[in-house]
């Protein structure tokens, strides 16, 4: 049940952890600054909103409605974005800290992530198509049974996907990402060549 309805208001440098964070629907709103580290977020409706410049570590995410949600420059440890609930759900990532973060099974096609850190994220089971990963340190994250039709990695760093455990045809990889799809075989790629 949603308490309340916010709409196109700025939250800005307000400690969440300090302060109450009113549960509702929250439109097309802008959060500059704000902690919500370990906060309850739970059955919150966040609908065409801004994260700028927020840590949300470890935030609950349980029901969480996510729908065309852009995060810039946030730190979002530990989530684990399989909480929310899934219907619509739509995210962008700019510059932002994504480490230990989870997608177990999630459909999040067509999601941006840019100049970001994804250390150890758990795509398992996970439908990314037409996602893109520009810019991005995957060091350690987990890529099993996963959906990267049509991805875009020429420009991500540190990955290792196993073809034979994923579908990904006509993902798009560098020279050098080759690497990361052939790791398991030890091969030696000399890009001098």
């Amino acid at each position: 049940m949603i308490n309340k309805y916010i709409e196109a208001q700025t939250f800005e440098k307000i400690n969440f952890t300090h302060n109450f964070f009113e549960k509702g629907e929250y439109d097309q709103c802008v959060f500059l600054g704000c902690d919500f580290s370990n906060v309850d977020l739970s059955e919150v409706r966040f609908i065409e909103c801004e994260f700028s410049e927020c840590n949300l570590s470890m935030a609950k995410l349980l029901r969480t409605a996510m729908r065309g949600l852009q995060f810039s420059n946030c730190k979002l440890l530990g989530l684990r974005f399989e909480d929310c609930n899934p219907m619509g759900i739509s995210v962008s990532f700019n510059n932002c800290q994504l480490n230990h973060a989870s997608f177990y099974k999630m459909k999040i096609k067509k999601t941006n992530f840019t100049r970001s850190q994804l250390n150890e994220v758990d795509f398992s089971e996970c439908d990314l198509t037409q996602s893109s990963f520009d810019d991005c340190d995957l060091m350690g994250a987990i890529f099993e049974k996963s959906i990267l039709i049509q991805c875009d990695f020429r420009k991500a760093r540190n990955f290792q996907i196993e073809p034979e455990k994923n579908k990904i045809k006509k993902a798009k990889f560098s020279l050098v990402g080759l690497i990361g799809l052939l790791g398991k075989y030890q091969i030696d790629v000399d890009e001098t060549h």
